[in-house]
């Protein structure tokens, strides 16, 4: 498609969360999210922690749905905690999936370039989740967002924090 604007005009700031990610005191809000699934559709869960730097302030958020995947709530995860916050704000979004991560900052342009197809003729197979990423695209407009991948499982405090919570509310949907 002509006339497409490049993923740095789709979603600001893109360019600087694949390994150029800026010192924590450089932003506003940082976001830890995970999430969880048991069986891949199954029940799942979501888990955020929002950390205002400037206060250390930190507000926890987590949720779950009785159907559905692990990609959907590791998204879910991303898209509640932005969706928390009232103004424009420098994010960056700590995230132990590289489904997120790479699906943002490298496969969206193209996708949107395809209209939302993961090959440019019109036979080509749909983007999972393509709901998902539309929202979160959106909710990337309105923000500052970088992204930074972690190892999941590693120690990492708040990653593992968000671990518990997404796998509880997972736990809360299996009944």
């Amino acid at each position: 498609m002509t006339g497409m604007p490049d993923n740095d005009d789709l979603i600001p700031d893109l360019r600087i969360a694949n390994g150029r990610v800026r010192p924590d005191a450089e932003y506003d809000v940082l976001l830890f999210t995970d999430g969880a699934c048991t069986g891949n559709p199954g029940p799942g869960g979501w888990a955020c922690i929002l950390r205002h730097v400037k206060t250390g302030s930190e507000r926890k958020l987590s949720g779950g749905e009785g159907q559905t995947t692990n990609n959907r709530m590791e998204l879910q995860a991303v898209i509640e905690g932005l969706q928390t916050l009232k103004r424009k704000c420098k994010v960056k979004v700590v995230t132990d999936s590289q489904y997120v991560q790479l699906g943002i900052t490298q496969w969206v342009s193209k996708w949107i370039r395809n209209n939302w197809r993961k090959g440019s003729k019109a036979t080509s197979e749909p983007v999972k989740n393509a709901e998902y990423w539309k929202t979160l695209v959106d909710l990337c407009r309105r923000h500052d967002v970088t992204f930074q991948h972690v190892r999941g499982h590693a120690g990492h405090p708040e990653n593992e924090e968000c671990d518990r919570m997404a796998v509880a509310e997972t736990e809360r949907f299996r009944r």
